[in-house]
């Protein structure tokens, strides 16, 4: 069992930048390709970024391209999301995600098999 906990969330204005983390526990985490979904009020959960277990390879939403940058650490077992240029619309609950498809490389939720809590990141106008 893995367990995921995110952290660096926090309030910031447009054009802001914000580096969330999330710390693995409990499992291989170099194994895992890693994911960062997002959630706003009322609106369904969707795909950010995901990045391949070595780290080679990285896939983002359209929304976010050229402003958010995923990365990992696997000495570390953390993967990170640095987000630059923020705007409003990315206000919304971030949640780090593992996926034991080692190939995967998925923008679909239900594919990933561990989930964080959690954070919240407000951007205000």
């Amino acid at each position: 069992q893995v367990q995921l906990v995110e952290s660096g969330g926090g309030s910031v204005q447009t054009g802001g930048s914000l580096r969330l983390s999330c710390a693995a526990s409990g499992g291989t985490f170099s194994r895992y390709v890693m994911g960062w979904f997002r959630q706003a009020p009322g609106k369904e959960r969707e795909f950010v970024a995901t990045i391949s277990w070595s780290g080679a390879y990285t896939n983002y939403a359209d929304s976010v391209q050229g402003r958010f940058t995923i990365s990992r650490d696997n000495a570390k077992n953390t993967v990170y999301l640095q987000m630059n240029s923020l705007k409003p619309e990315d206000t919304a609950v971030y949640y780090c995600a593992a996926d034991r498809r080692i190939m995967s490389m998925s923008k679909t939720s239900t594919d990933y098999d561990y989930w964080g809590q959690g954070t919240q990141v407000t951007v205000s106008s």
